[in-house]
């Protein structure tokens, strides 16, 4: 189990992280959403001992990273798949992971075929393509058999063959009561593999709910094909919020399908399609955040001091 309290981080005059109060339940697998600069990676850091807190604690099974007798053996993480160094082999790679930690050197032979790397285990990392550097890092935080695992981005660069077997991979290791976090930005894949959402704008949790829960929360809608391009008008003056699609439909909210039947009814128009839909993660995310992205399309660029971003821009 994981848990935050008042966890806070500030770089300089930057709040990265303001006063998280949440819990990552064993047995369940966590999705960590947010957008960019939203705090995920900068919380999973202070999970791990890598950053410190500036107020509030986060522990481990009810202990600080630090203080575990043998972090490997409880947690493992996967945060950055190209913090290798390159001249090692996978195999050498974690064979001196596992050493350093009393891991018998049989798990490695075991992880690299978990991870479907033993065909390559002689290969330098440096080599390697992203996609390989994932299972080697995701082969690293299994060396020790933990009970609680973080990943950062785990599907990048991965196959759909990869991410299926990721998805797979992760739901299993929860399955066996394991706390299981994972941060990702493909929202259909995390749709499809957390059961819990934390959801992080601007350093503040806005949300920790089911992934069913944020959906239905979401805004459903209808979408409209039809020859007439007056009807949008006569849809927005009635209340409803309306946008076209890039293939000329139309994408109806606030009315209900058998409500912009019935205006189409009273007006003439024959309508080429009338299907409702209901609200993705994908959309319920968007909506959720909508005021906590760090750059919004149409916003206000950040000005360049000598072709770099201006200081003061938090990461």
């Amino acid at each position: 189990m994981i848990e935050a309290r008042g966890l806070t981080k500030r770089y300089g005059s930057t709040l990265a992280v303001d006063g998280l109060d949440f819990t990552v339940r064993p047995g369940t697998v966590t999705g960590f959403l947010g957008p960019n600069g939203a705090g995920k990676s900068t919380t999973m850091r202070m999970v791990l001992g890598l950053d410190r807190p500036s107020s509030g604690t986060v522990t481990v099974d009810g202990v600080r990273y630090a203080d575990l007798p043998a972090p490997m053996h409880a947690v493992g993480a996967l945060l950055d798949a190209r913090a290798v160094h390159p001249g090692r082999t996978a195999r050498r790679h974690l064979t001196w992971l596992a050493r350093s930690n009393r891991i018998p050197d049989r798990r490695v032979d075991e992880v690299l075929e978990l991870v479907g790397l033993a065909a390559v285990a002689h290969r330098r990392a440096g080599v390697f393509s992203l996609g390989m550097s994932q299972r080697l890092g995701i082969a690293a935080a299994l060396l020790g058999d933990p009970g609680v695992l973080l990943f950062d981005e785990p599907v990048n660069g991965l196959d759909p063959e990869g991410i299926h077997w990721i998805r797979s991979l992760v739901r299993g290791m929860a399955a066996e009561g394991r706390t299981v976090l994972v941060s990702s930005h493909l929202l259909p894949e995390m749709a499809l593999t957390a059961d819990h959402l934390l959801v992080l704008g601007r350093g503040r949790l806005i949300a920790d709910t089911g992934v069913g829960d944020l959906v239905a929360a979401g805004t459903d809608a209808v979408l409209v094909r039809c020859g007439d391009a007056g009807f949008a008008t006569r849809m927005r003056a009635v209340g409803a919020g309306v946008r076209q699609e890039a293939d000329g439909s139309w994408l109806i909210t606030g009315m209900t399908a058998a409500e912009v039947g019935g205006l189409a009814a009273l007006h003439g128009v024959a309508l080429a399609e009338l299907t409702p839909r209901r609200a993705t993660l994908e959309e319920a995310f968007l909506e959720l955040t909508r005021d906590s992205v760090e750059y919004p399309v149409g916003g206000s660029v950040p000005e360049r001091v000598d072709g770099a971003v201006g200081a003061g821009v938090a990461r």
